[in-house]
């Protein structure tokens, strides 16, 4: 992925595991990959107000066979997010329930938690 755009996005986690990806979600290949000629890549120019780590980030996995012969890697990465993506409120709501939560807590800052119009 192209590290020097504005919208790529590393976070290493205590447990080991790195995210890598696009805050704009256009990169269907992620963390491997951006589209080659992306209508939204901007050179980040500076870093500001963000706060590094001392550890230097750990290497991109290497690439699965066929990434880019074939849309059938995006494809499955698409058909897991919306996965996480649709179960994600029904989650929530479980969680908020749990909790004893009456108007769902910290839902009414996510996206995803917000209903229609609201």
């Amino acid at each position: 992925m192209r590290q020097d755009c504005k919208f790529f996005e590393s976070r290493t986690y205590a447990n080991g595991e790195t995210v890598r990806k696009c805050d704009l979600d256009l990169a269907p290949e992620a963390p491997w990959r951006c589209p080659s000629e992306c209508s939204a890549y901007q050179r980040r120019m500076a870093d500001v107000n963000w706060s590094h780590g001392t550890l230097v980030t750990p290497p991109t996995p290497d690439e699965p066979e066929g990434l880019g012969e074939d849309d059938s890697i995006a494809r499955l990465l698409d058909e897991a997010e919306d996965i996480v993506n649709e179960a994600a409120p029904a989650v929530m709501a479980d969680l908020d329930t749990r909790r004893g939560v009456a108007g769902g807590g910290w839902r009414r800052f996510l996206p995803f938690g917000r209903k229609r119009g609201s």
